[in-house]
Order: C-alpha cells, then structure tokens, then sequence
C-alpha cells in the first residue's frame, strides 16, 4: 500500500477529539424521521406476524448512504458515531413502539376495557422510561459488561465498520449477511447460527440445548410449554441470578483500592483503550445504586398505575401495598433476566417472563383489572433495556480507539441515551396517534390477546406446583454456570423459545468455532503464537456472525411488505 494513502487512511479513521452530538441538527433530523419509519415497521409487525425486528443495521445502512451524498452538511454522516446515534435511535423507536407501549396498552384492549388504554400506556412510559435509565447507568458493569457478547451490537458495529472501510473484512461481512438474508427467505434461522459465533461458548451451548429440546419434546409426547416446564426452570434460574447479582453489587476492598489506583494514575491507562484501562467504566457502587434507583423508579410507576387505572379503589390497603411491591419487583426481575439473556444469546424471552409473573397473580388471586395492568406494566420493561444494551455494544466497539477513552467513551454512551430518548419520544408519538386504527381493525399483538386468554381461562390444578419442582434444576443449572455464563437463564431461554432448526444452528456453530480455531492452531507450538492464533480465529468468525445476523435482521425488516 502506498505510505501516503496508508497515513491519509488512518488520519480518516482516527476519531474526534470530542463525540458528535445527538442534537446536532443534520443527525436531529434524520433521526426524528427514521425513528418514525422504525415506529411504524414495529407496530406493523407486532401486530400482525408478532415480532419486533431489529432495525440497527437499517438505520446505519441509511446514514451511510446519506454520507455519500455530495453535499456538504450531509457529509458529517460519512463519521461512524453519528451513524451509530442515528441506529441507536431507529431500533430504540422500533422496540419501544411494539413491545414497550403497544403491547402493553393491547392487554386493557382486548380484556373489554378501552378506558384504561390511556392509564396503562401512561404505566408503559414510565416503565420504558426506567428501563432504559437503568440500562444507561448499569452497562459496562461486571452484570452487564461491555464485553458481553451482546450479538445485535456487534452486527450493527461491523456494518457501519465494513461501509467505512471496506477491504477484507467488508467482504466477509458481505458474504456472511448474504447467507444470512438467503437462509432466512428459506424460514432458516440464520441469526442463531450468527450468535453462535460471538457469545460464551457455554452460555450458548445451554442455549442450543434448550432449542433442541423445545423443538423435539412434543414429537415424544412431551409438550413442554402446556406443562409449564421451561417457566418453572426460568424461575429458579432467575432466582439464582437474582442472588448473583446482588452478591456482584458488592464493593471487594481491593477492587475499590485497584480501582482508586487507577484513577490516580491519571490519563496513562485511559488513553490506551478500554483492554488497557484496567476495568470497566461502572464499578460495584455505581452498579447498586443504578439497579435501586431503578427499583425505587419502578415502585412509583407502580403507584402511578395504580391511581391512574383504578386499582385504589378497588383492593384493601394491604392488598394495595402488595400489588405495588410485586408490580415493581416484577419490572426490575423482568428487565434484568431479559436484559442478561439478550446479552448472552441475542433473544429475549419476555412473554415468558411476563407470563410467569401472570401466573403468580393467578395463584394470588389477584382481581382481573390489578392483573391485567400488572401484566401490562412488567411487559413494557426489558425489550428496551436489551436493545439499548445492543446499541450501547456497537458505540463501544466503535470507540475502542480512541484517545484519551473513557471519558469519549461515556461521552459517546450519554450520546447515545440521549439519541434514544428521541427515538422514543417518536415512538410514543406514533403509538398514541395510530393505536385506535389498528386496533379498532382488529390488528392487535398476539401476545397481549395470550395474556388476556390466561387471565380470563386461569390455571390448570398443579401448575404451580409443576412448576416449583421445575425451579430446583433450573436453580441448581444457573448455579453451577455461575454469573458470567447464565447458563440456567439461557437454558430456560433456548426451551421457551423452541424455534424450529434454531438449536441445530447454535450448536453446528458452536462445533464450527471449535474446529475452525483447532485448523488455525495447526503447527503452531509457541504459547504466545497459539494465543494470537486464537484471537484472529475469533476475530474472523465474529465477522461471519456480526454477517449472519445483520442479513437475518434486513429479512426482518423486509417481511413488512409480507405484512402489508
């Protein structure tokens, strides 16, 4: 390569000196518009095939685009974190529209009582709310850290990476997302093999595990979801999790004396990238008092829920304070098994995690409205606080060079967040004007008509019960992984989502990985030439992954022509 247009390169990918702004009025305003496209394709699709695409790697795909326009003021969008503020926002509008504010105002709806739709989506914004200010102060912390596999994230990273520089990488993410997109056309879940290719190998394999079982059980007469099974595993793993997190929200004295250390040591480390840092930007204290503002947060939108739909009136104080206490406890639970089984495998379950709290009003015997607004107030938590964990990753990765880091990288996060509030706003915007047309036309989440059957149908005798017994392996799964594996969640996971072929894709990648680092290793004895070895191996097969969901999103996103 020429020296002269080697230098001219790395000068182009150096980053600025400060993080580009959210507000700036070019990226302003294409976020506000490609927020309310966002909105409108998650509506779209929850309504009528019952999923919430990740919009991501459109939005960076379109500010790309726009960058290349030869027009001066467009030509600030060529910057890669203006792309990823514009992403953060359309697939934050996406996720908050159909899962955070639709979602739960369908559940009043389809129970027969449109007067509480406005109650419940004043619940829902604040819920959406919470969640993603918690998500805000926790990432990057030792329950949620940056360098998590978070699969979407890296997607949406190597995308707005390959438009910018194309060369050998951009091809092999080029190939990769046209298998993906192809293999998707064919009902192939290509984004499962795409995440079996970034994440923890044993978080994933629990989570392959789980795919399988779910796929074949019914074959052999075991149907696994009527039995509540994967539900009852969910709540002892989430239990477990639960404790483990707390037991993370510790502040070890030489944790707090490395820490202090580091920040005495000036600027050195943090110039040198966040591998050279030393720790991450969240330690144990501000981790516990991210995740109690969250809960106290929680517990007034609760109470806000409460006045506003009526709850007041109709339960005794005691049976008050309890529906309040479980409401709020439920949305933190909600938010964190999510956000943790997002992180690791790249899927959330919250209509499980939802449903479970459902089940636990019914063996309560909570009253059908309480129930109802507590379904729908858990439901708005958790899709928000994963994708932003999403979009939180692909900053990250995207910042990693920069000097001095941490303060462009939090610089850079609080971008972000701010880029998502917008994206939000948008999406509460479009809600409120387009929820009565589709729902007056029957168009209206699947999920929340669910929600309403099991309210209305209530329990099966034993259930709880099924799924008490179901808690202790559940439990004892999440125990043995450990915090950093989740292998309890992710199983519970891979069994409530049970999509076909998904288990066969995780698991053929998770041999692939394996293989292909032992191809790479051949020959290769020295400890420090293995281990390098071992790096490049990943690097390439994080780009086959990053490919392979970003194709799967764009057919995602592509079957709202199917649903219009």
């Amino acid at each position: 390569m020429n020296p002269n247009t080697q230098a001219t390169a790395t000068a182009a990918e150096a980053p600025p000196r400060s993080h580009p702004r959210a507000f700036e009025p070019v990226t302003l305003v294409l976020t506000i518009v490609l927020s309310v496209l966002g909105a409108l394709i998650g509506i779209v699709l929850i309504t009528t095939l019952g999923v919430s695409p990740n919009t991501a790697v459109i939005g960076a795909l379109v500010a790309m685009l726009i960058g290349r326009i030869p027009i001066g003021v467009l030509a600030r969008m060529r910057s890669q974190h203006r792309q990823n503020l514009v992403q953060s926002a359309i697939s934050g509008s996406t996720f908050a529209a159909a899962n955070s504010l639709l979602t739960p105002i369908a559940v009043p709806f389809a129970l027969g009582r449109n007067d509480l739709v406005w109650p419940m989506l004043g619940g829902a914004v604040i819920g959406l709310a919470v969640d993603s200010w918690v998500l805000f102060r926790v990432f990057d912390s030792k329950l949620l850290p940056a360098t998590g596999s978070w699969p979407a994230g890296i997607a949406a990273a190597e995308t707005i990476r390959a438009g910018d520089t194309g060369g050998r990488k951009a091809a092999l993410l080029g190939v990769s997302a046209v298998v993906g997109f192809v293999g998707a056309l064919f009902k192939l879940p290509t984004s499962a093999a795409g995440v079996g290719f970034l994440g923890n190998i044993w978080a994933l394999a629990m989570f392959g595990i789980g795919l399988t079982i779910g796929q074949y059980a019914p074959d052999f007469g075991f149907d696994l979801g009527a039995r509540h099974v994967p539900h009852g595993l969910m709540i002892g793993a989430g239990l477990v999790a639960l404790v483990q997190a707390l037991l993370l929200m510790r502040t070890r004295k030489g944790g707090a004396a490395a820490a202090a250390g580091a920040k005495a040591a000036g600027g050195a480390g943090a110039a040198a990238g966040p591998d050279a840092d030393g720790g991450r930007t969240v330690e144990a204290p501000q981790l516990r008092r991210g995740l109690l503002e969250g809960m106290a947060l929680f517990l007034c939108g609760a109470v806000v829920v409460a006045i506003g739909g009526g709850v007041v009136g109709g339960l005794s104080l005691p049976a008050l304070v309890g529906w309040v206490l479980l409401a709020g406890v439920a949305a933190i639970v909600h938010q964190l098994i999510v956000g943790l089984a997002a992180m690791h495998s790249g899927w959330f379950p919250a209509f499980a995690v939802t449903l479970i709290f459902l089940i636990i009003g019914l063996v309560l015997h909570i009253p059908t409205v309480p129930l109802a607004l507590l379904v729908g107030y858990t439901a708005s938590t958790g899709p928000a606080f994963a994708d932003l964990g999403y979009d939180f990753k692909a900053g990250w990765l995207l910042r990693r060079d920069a000097a001095p880091w941490r303060p462009f990288e939090l610089e850079g996060r609080r971008q972000q967040y701010l880029a998502q509030l917008v994206g939000f706003g948008v999406a509460l915007v479009v809600v409120a004007i387009a929820w009565k047309t589709f729902f007056s036309d029957g168009k209206v989440p699947p999920v929340a008509e669910v929600y309403v059957t099991t309210i209305k149908t209530g329990l099966e005798p034993g259930t709880m019960t099924t799924m008490l017994l179901w808690a202790i392996p559940g439990a004892l799964v999440q125990l043995l992984g450990g915090p950093s594996r989740q292998m309890g969640v992710l199983l519970a996971t891979g069994l409530l989502v049970a999509t076909p072929q998904a288990g066969w894709m995780v698991l053929g990648a998770l041999v692939v990985r394996q293989l292909y680092t032992r191809w790479r290793r051949r020959g290769v004895t020295d400890p420090a030439a293995r281990e390098e070895s071992d790096e490049q191996a990943e690097n390439d097969l994080s780009l086959v992954g990053a490919g392979l969901v970003a194709g799967s999103s764009l057919n995602d996103v592509g079957q709202l022509t199917k649903a219009l």
